[in-house]
């Protein structure tokens, strides 16, 4: 089995090392959430970092207890027995291959590591694209006709996943397309497996979202965490809310999490169930954060166009998928190339999220643009109008001349 290292941290590295090397680029690869850790959540960590013993295997139940009631204050009744607590909604993820088995459904395209994580435990992952103009869940009749199909074949699908909002689209499927996949997953017996990593970084808090454990809690499994929310990705905490009277499920699950991470961090499951309780000052830091994440992209969007790319509006996260078909190129790692080795402009080539290689989509992450220290970053989150503080729209300028440039530039390579 060959295995290489994730698409988005081998990318992160190679930008490093051409800014050490002395070289400008622009890293727009990377989905980290780009934000100082609020100080409370660093009081907490603090306080508990005495705490050195493994505990519970699925965690804490202060923990497990402040994730049911995060999940029940957003509509979904949950008790905290069905809470599994790991390292990052990462890990849970693989864990929750492992433990259901069989193959995946996968939107088309996905977050590089969900295909990874499935060849990883020998699964065979089925990508179907998105609806038009969606992301993150895959089209459910197509869903249909592949399940019915690879099933004809001998292979065991188990699962569909998905993503709301999406990682690479950065859009969120509609509440008619989420009820469409449940109708198909009740009807081939599929669990779905719903990462909402990003639930709570929607730039228009009033845009409807319909997760499909609120319409078929029986067979859904969520999975979030603070990384993107709280920008807590190096601390490595994550929830999964398991399916009720799932027992041999949360069984198998615990049994994977015994034998590959113990136990998460005890001082970080601390910190962690003080944030799942919504506390005022941690609500109102996700909600500045949404506005920026929200106010950038669309600036980064804006340039995009400008030359003549199509990209969808951006709806969540900190993420675009622009389409540079128009210019020629020969696909994506030609695109990322080129912007990276002539115009100092680091995105990832839409192939290593299971996209056409031959299609010229990027992803692009805007969450590194805030700045690159604490007290840039908070001025970030603090401005009415983040476009104007002089290190974004440094870095928007960089972007936009590198974009003009090679679109001036193509007529005459082709």
């Amino acid at each position: 089995m060959a295995v290489t290292l994730s698409a988005t941290l081998a990318a992160n590295e190679d930008i490093e090392r051409r800014r050490r090397a002395g070289q400008r680029v622009l890293n727009l690869a990377f989905g980290e959430a780009g934000l100082p850790v609020h100080p409370a959540l660093r009081g907490k960590l603090v306080a508990a970092s005495d705490r050195n013993g493994y505990g519970p295997v699925a965690g804490t139940a202060e923990l497990r207890a402040a994730a049911a009631g995060y999940w029940t204050r957003r509509g979904l009744v949950t008790d905290p027995d069905l809470v599994v607590c790991g390292p990052g909604s990462k890990s849970l993820l693989y864990g929750l291959l492992l433990a259901i088995g069989g193959d995946v459904v996968l939107p088309m395209p996905s977050w590089v590591s969900y295909a990874a994580q499935a060849d990883l435990i020998g699964s065979s992952p089925i990508l179907v694209p998105a609806p038009p103009g969606g992301g993150g869940v895959p089209d459910p009749g197509r869903v249909a006709e592949a399940v019915r199909e690879a099933r004809a074949r001998g292979r065991t699908v188990r699962s569909v996943l998905v993503t709301l909002p999406d990682n690479p689209t950065g859009l969120l499927a509609p509440p008619r397309t989420i009820g469409r996949l449940v109708e198909v997953a009740r009807e081939l017996d599929l669990y779905i497996i719903s990462d909402e990593i990003y639930r709570d970084l929607l730039h228009d808090p009033d845009l409807a979202y319909t997760s499909p454990a609120d319409l078929a809690p029986e067979r859904t499994l969520v999975t979030t965490g603070l990384s993107k929310s709280l920008a807590l990705g190096g601390w490595r905490i994550g929830v999964a809310r398991l399916p009720d009277g799932a027992d041999d499920l949360r069984a198998r699950l615990l049994a994977v999490a015994s034998e590959i991470w113990s136990a998460p961090a005890a001082p970080v499951q601390e910190a962690a169930a003080y944030a799942f309780t919504d506390p005022p000052e941690l609500a109102e830091r996700i909600a500045r954060s949404s506005r920026l994440h929200g106010a950038v992209a669309r600036a980064v969007r804006d340039r995009f166009v400008a030359i003549g790319g199509s990209v969808p509006a951006p709806q969540g996260g900190f993420y675009l998928y622009p389409d540079l078909g128009h210019l020629g190129f020969s696909g994506s790692a030609e695109v990322a190339r080129t912007l990276l080795d002539r115009y100092g402009i680091g995105v990832l080539p839409g192939h290593a999220f299971g996209d056409d290689p031959a299609a010229s989509r990027v992803r692009v992450a805007v969450s590194l643009l805030y700045g690159e220290t604490s007290e840039q970053r908070t001025a970030a989150l603090d401005s009415d109008d983040p476009l104007r503080l002089p290190w974004i729209k440094d870095s928007l300028d960089h972007l936009a001349l590198g974009l003009t440039e090679l679109s001036l530039s193509m007529p005459d390579q082709r």
